[in-house]
């Protein structure tokens, strides 16, 4: 940059002189800095409308005693939070009946459910229940009313493991505090959409939407299938059913029982993960 000329003086009076041209330059750029600064730090974004950090989520790991899977809950949890959701885990002896009749008062907006969950039928008799397991052990003098009202029932995996609680449509209907607030339900356990009735019932209490498997599921074939699952939801683009039928595509269903992940109720596949929460 040439130097600028300086001023010639008027006799006998002093000419009045400026900042040299280096100090302007130093002061611009120094605007110029700060500026950029302040475009730029992070708290002067401005919250991100579909990734509120607000929001809330909750892994529901019943099954974490018996076969517990550390990099799956490690996963979820990431694609979660960089979603923008706060994450609460409950595993194992946390599972309690109590857990499920509190839940929807925390105020959750999607709740992953990695839990043992079966059809009750008596023996010879055609299914008539859906029922999701907590870690709760069985005792006929805990929660009696709930027992006498068909909203619990006494289950268990096979003969090698105890007794335990579950719960069925009829005790998120009538024993669960509270109301979900358009909360999206996940079920990771087996034939949770076989029939119905507990997809009814979550709705029923507010939930926007209920995603499970129709028939029986593999443990590891879950396992890899709903993080894929969740990676797609959190990516904000894609509606409700392309996100499951892309996870079908290339999940394909269960390879050993054939179950099938879909949605309820219909009509909200057309429908983002920030859609169905607000």
């Amino acid at each position: 940059m040439a130097k600028p000329k300086a001023k010639k003086q008027t006799k006998g009076r002093p000419v009045k002189r400026g900042l040299p041209w280096f100090a302007w330059l130093a002061i611009v750029l120094g605007v110029v800095a700060a500026v950029a600064l302040i475009r730029t730090s992070p708290a002067s974004k401005p919250a991100s409308l579909s990734h509120p950090s607000e929001f809330r989520a909750a892994i529901i790991d019943q099954l974490h005693s018996l076969q517990p899977n550390v990099a799956f809950i490690s996963n979820v949890t990431a694609q979660l939070e960089d979603y923008g959701f706060e994450v609460d885990l409950y595993q194992g002896d946390a599972v309690t009946v109590d857990l499920y009749r509190r839940v929807p008062g925390h105020s959750y907006e999607l709740i992953i459910f990695r839990a043992h969950s079966g059809l009750l039928g008596s023996e010879g008799e055609a299914i008539y229940r859906t029922c999701l397991f907590a870690n709760e052990p069985y005792r006929e003098t805990k929660h009696v009313t709930e027992q006498l009202t068909d909203q619990l029932a006494m289950v268990r995996i096979d003969q090698n493991h105890p007794w335990v609680f579950a719960i069925g449509d009829r005790f998120v209907t009538q024993t669960m505090e509270g109301q979900f607030d358009n909360t999206i339900i996940i079920m990771m356990g087996c034939s949770c959409l076989y029939l119905d009735d507990l997809a009814q019932a979550f709705i029923g209490k507010g939930a926007s939407a209920y995603l499970a498997w129709d028939a029986t599921v593999d443990l590891g074939y879950v396992d890899e299938a709903t993080p894929y699952l969740i990676e797609l939801l959190c990516e904000g683009t894609l509606t409700l059913e392309e996100a499951v039928g892309n996870t079908m595509k290339e999940k394909g269903p269960d390879p050993n029982y054939g179950a099938l992940l879909k949605y309820h109720p219909q009509n909200i596949g057309n429908r983002t993960v920030a859609e169905l929460l607000h």
